[in-house]
C-alpha cells in the first residue's frame, strides 16, 4: 500500500535540525524538537544534551496543541487567556497534550494548507517560538505565525517553558 504523506520524513529532519542550529547559534538553552504530520503523528523529534526530562511532553503538546485548535501556541495563549475553564477543558479533551504558551507553530505548503506542526521547548517560550519559525523558513515552508514575537529577544528565562 503507497501513503501520502502530509510532511515527509526529510523535510521533518531538515526543520528539527534548523532548530537545534539555531539555539546553539542563538547560545539558548538546551531544546527539544517534534515535528507533527497534519494527522497529528510524531514524523521527528530530537533533543540536544542536557535536556530536563519534561521538555519532549511539553514540546508535544505545544505542537499538538497547535494542530488539534487550528493556530500557534502563542494565539491560543492569548485567546484564552480569560477563559481559563475552557482551557481546562482542552486540555482534558487532549489527555495532557495542550500546552498554551508559544513554541507550537504551524507548518503549511505553497497552497496555505496546513501539513503539521512544531513544538519546541527548553528555553524562554518566545525564544522557543522563533526557532521554530525559522527553522520552518528553512525548510522553504511557512509559518503561522509567520512572524515571531517582537521581543523574544528580551524574553524572560523566568518564562521557561
Amino acid at each position: 500500500m503507497k501513503l501520502a504523506s502530509s510532511l515527509t520524513l526529510s523535510t521533518a529532519e531538515t526543520i528539527v535540525d534548523a532548530v537545534l542550529d539555531i539555539g546553539r547559534r542563538e547560545q539558548m538553552k538546551p531544546l527539544t524538537v517534534v515535528v507533527l504530520d497534519s494527522g497529528g503523528r510524531m514524523v521527528c523529534m530530537k533533543m540536544s544534551d542536557g535536556c530536563g526530562l519534561l521538555r519532549f511532553d511539553i514540546a508535544l503538546g505545544k505542537a499538538y496543541g497547535a494542530l488539534g485548535m487550528g493556530f500557534s501556541s502563542r494565539t491560543i495563549r492569548d485567546y484564552l487567556s480569560a477563559r481559563p475553564t475552557f482551557q481546562t477543558a482542552i486540555s482534558a479533551a487532549a489527555e495532557g497534550r495542550f500546552i498554551p504558551v508559544p513554541g507550537g507553530v504551524l507548518i503549511e505548503d505553497d497552497a496555505g494548507m496546513v501539513i503539521g506542526a512544531v513544538g519546541v521547548s527548553g528555553d524562554a517560550s518566545d525564544r522557543d517560538e522563533y526557532c521554530a519559525i525559522h527553522a520552518i523558513r528553512a525548510a522553504g515552508l511557512t509559518s503561522d505565525p509567520a512572524e515571531e514575537s517582537p521581543d523574544w529577544r528580551a524574553a524572560s528565562l523566568s518564562d521557561k517553558h
